[in-house]
């Protein structure tokens, strides 16, 4: 694959705004906690704020329990709690499921967003095994109940960080995307009307959906699924809505990226492995080419819009560069290579699943998201990135003990970073042995 400086720096992707942090500031975090914890003393040491915030979550007000989680989120933020998520993980955790099962719309979103922290925290190992299982079932228990926007768009945020973290067979990550793709295509009976869904939620689900298929292996999905996530994708290109426009065109980019290659061999061969020969192969392919060729119109008429009324000028840039680097890998297949500023040092970008990945974690992270790539061991592994100032006098940074059991164990999520690692070089190799097959289908009679 060939691959350009992306101009702009794909803007869409990596924008800098926290608009959508649900974070609050530390000042106003500190002062939640000492009013949830009824005490004036402001030297109280983090963990014993961190305990009084955790306490109050047994209160019967919702109120005090959306201090309490607001207050936890932000110490999350702020540090890496490794030592009091070592004493008091297990409490943590079904607290925050008793706010989703019990609570209102604002405590069950700031107990998902308190959950997928507490992931990114624990790394891999029995602790993230357990989040993974306690958590999927009251997620998509209140994910079929949820009529509330908000709610929806955290329970599938918290449901995405979860699997992405936790989830260690292509059947768990399966599991929870499917559970989102019901949203959009839900299984009615025969007296249930059809609810329109809300704009926020279609842009969630396109977005938690692209980020759970990064984690996977383009093969071990059938060319069945593939042609039903782009062929509504490509619908979603015509929505009013530029959010909804913008997430379907970034994971159009990541399957074309991840699994085209694997769709068009699905209609050359049988299950058997022999070759499919005259109007067999030929109705398979055409119709490949013709979701390839509707989607190229597209993609290039969106790189190109003028604008339109109510809309800003800076999401109307933010869907020009995303558009124009998706039409650009398409046609040519280069992938924009990008790069972003994190504290002093420079991640380096070439891959639409890495783009995806570090959009949607920033998203999620907000005001967090420097602290963690500084100090994650997790997200340092996923993005293959060491802070400089972990070298400072060339002595590498000491782990501490609770930190070597969260990530040096057998199936430490060091391990698992390489394996994704690997899988994506050897879909590189195979796209560097068979000369742009992913993006270059247009000339049939070439073949």
């Amino acid at each position: 694959m060939g691959r350009r400086k992306s101009q702009g720096k794909n803007i869409a992707m990596l924008d800098s705004d926290e608009d959508n942090s649900s974070v609050s500031s530390s000042s106003t975090a500190r002062s939640d906690l000492i009013s949830v914890s009824g005490t004036d003393d402001v030297q109280v040491d983090k963990d014993s704020l961190l305990e009084q915030a955790l306490d109050a979550l047994y209160e019967k007000r919702g109120s005090t329990r959306e201090k309490a989680l607001a207050a936890i989120i932000e110490a999350f933020n702020t540090n890496l709690q490794h030592q009091f998520v070592e004493k008091k993980f297990a409490t943590l955790l079904h607290q925050c499921l008793n706010s989703i099962k019990k609570g209102s719309s604002k405590e069950i979103a700031l107990a998902c967003h308190a959950i997928g922290l507490l992931a990114l925290t624990v790394g891999s190992g029995d602790n993230a095994r357990e989040i993974l299982d306690e958590s999927v079932a009251p997620i998509s228990h209140a994910l079929k109940s949820s009529s509330d926007s908000l709610k929806t768009v955290s329970l599938l945020e918290c449901l995405a960080v979860v699997t992405f973290v936790s989830a260690t067979e292509t059947e768990e990550t399966e599991r929870s995307m499917q559970i989102m793709w019901q949203l959009l295509h839900p299984k009615l009976g025969s007296n249930v009307v059809a609810v329109k869904t809300p704009a926020a939620v279609v842009t969630a689900v396109v977005s938690t959906w692209a980020f759970l298929l990064t984690t996977m292996d383009g093969c071990s999905l059938n060319s069945k699924d593939w042609q039903e996530s782009i062929s509504y994708f490509s619908t979603l290109l015509d929505k009013d809505d530029r959010s909804v426009r913008i997430s379907a065109g970034e994971a159009l980019a990541l399957i074309f990226e991840t699994g085209i290659e694997k769709l068009a061999a699905e209609n050359k061969t049988t299950p058997d492995g022999s070759v499919l020969e005259g109007n067999k192969y030929r109705e398979g392919y055409k119709h490949i080419l013709g979701l390839k060729s509707k989607i190229l119109n597209q993609v290039r008429s969106l790189s190109a819009e003028a604008g339109g009324k109510g809309s800003t000028k800076k999401d109307l840039n933010s869907q020009r560069n995303l558009f124009k680097d998706v039409l650009e890998f398409l046609e040519d297949g280069y992938i924009p290579d990008s790069s972003m500023k994190i504290g002093g040092d420079s991640l380096q970008m070439s891959t639409w699943s890495e783009l995806i990945q570090l959009n949607f974690l920033k998203h999620f992270l907000g005001g967090g998201f420097v602290k963690h790539m500084q100090d994650n061991e997790l997200l340092h592994d996923v993005f293959g990135f060491t802070p400089k100032r972990k070298h400072i006098l060339g002595v590498e940074h000491q782990m501490t003990s609770v930190e070597k059991r969260m990530f040096q164990s057998p199936n430490s999520v060091h391990n698992k970073a390489r394996t994704q690692l690997l899988n994506k070089q050897r879909m590189l190799s195979k796209d560097r042995n068979v000369g742009h097959f992913a993006v270059g289908m247009g000339d049939e009679d070439s073949r």
